[in-house]
């Protein structure tokens, strides 16, 4: 069997100047707390790579055991034209740290931008694919029946809502046909309104925004991008599992495939996970995560998740 190369790469921003490491580190996190949309490029730099200093968040802990990262032979030669463009990719680009695994070796590991192996960065959408990954396990571990179970099933607060008659594989494909506007150049989209709208008082954040979204297509007709759906499903998971996203997380796949550091999951403002962003993990840690994507969601020989689910 074929096994591609998995590669992992941290981007600190899209546009601007870098910036010296010892502005960065004068910023201070508490200035911070306010969208991180309208971070400029120093923010950024700083912000990503201590997002669970600036944010609440839940532990995702690891194990005693380490999945171990061979190294392999080096992808590029010092000196050589292929090693100076990868430089002047990593400074072009504003990347803060790269590695690439071949068969399970790391065959190229570059930091920047202050970052380092010790720390950690946050996700952003990366962290749909775990829960995602999550969702599977469910279904494994029996906690979901079905795919093409009725959301409202798992989520009882949802009944009479956009939502109705939505199932779960709608909700992972963004195919529910529930109006939804991820613009983030726009402060009253759904995608910013979804952090600052008033919350319904004894519901968790996410079910409080999202039953109010109003219906724009019949399930399963159109796919639009949104973020606040896999939000739901990490509220699906909590509610299937009846346990936090992060300790399910560690659970299944941080302790037992041998993540080396603990990661962060950002929670929001009702102290639940924000399932469609913001895990904080260590570079190589992504890594594994892909590595365990090559595998077929294997751990010690066993899929954690139903065959053929990646």
């Amino acid at each position: 069997m074929k096994r591609w190369t998995c590669a992992c790469l941290l981007v600190a921003s899209w546009a601007g100047n870098c910036v010296a490491q010892d502005a960065v580190s004068a910023l201070d996190p508490a200035t911070l707390r306010r969208s991180s949309f309208t971070w400029s490029q120093e923010e950024r730099e700083f912000g990503f790579a201590h997002w669970s200093s600036i944010y609440s968040g839940r532990l995702v802990a690891r194990g005693d055991r380490v999945h171990a990262l061979p190294n392999g032979a080096p992808l590029f030669k010092a000196g050589t034209a292929g090693a100076q463009a990868l430089e002047r990719f990593i400074v072009d680009e504003k990347v803060a740290g790269l590695i690439v695994l071949q068969r399970g070796k790391v065959r190229l590991e570059r930091y920047a931008l202050g970052y380092s192996a010790a720390g950690r960065w946050v996700s952003q959408s990366v962290a749909k694919s775990i829960t995602s990954t999550l969702v599977g396990a469910a279904v494994k571990d029996g906690y979901i029946a079905s795919l093409d179970d009725p959301v409202t099933k798992y989520i009882a607060g949802l009944a009479g809502s956009a939502y109705d008659d939505v199932t779960i594989r709608q909700l992972m494909t963004m195919t529910s046909g529930v109006k939804w506007n991820e613009d983030y150049n726009d402060p009253s989209s759904d995608v910013a309104r979804f952090f600052t709208e008033p919350l319904e008082r004894g519901v968790n954040a996410t079910l409080s925004y999202m039953r109010k979204l109003p219906r724009e297509a019949p399930p399963g007709t159109k796919w639009v991008y949104k973020s606040g759906e896999t939000h739901l499903l990490g509220v699906l998971v909590t509610s299937a599992t009846r346990q936090p996203l992060a300790e399910y997380l560690s659970a299944k796949l941080w302790v037992p495939y041998g993540m080396e550091q603990s990661a962060v999951w950002t929670t929001d403002r009702t102290h639940h996970e924000l399932a469609g962003c913001c895990l904080q993990a260590a570079l190589r840690d992504f890594a594994r995560f892909g590595q365990f994507v090559l595998d077929g969601g294997r751990v010690d020989g066993k899929s954690i998740v139903p065959d053929g689910w990646f």
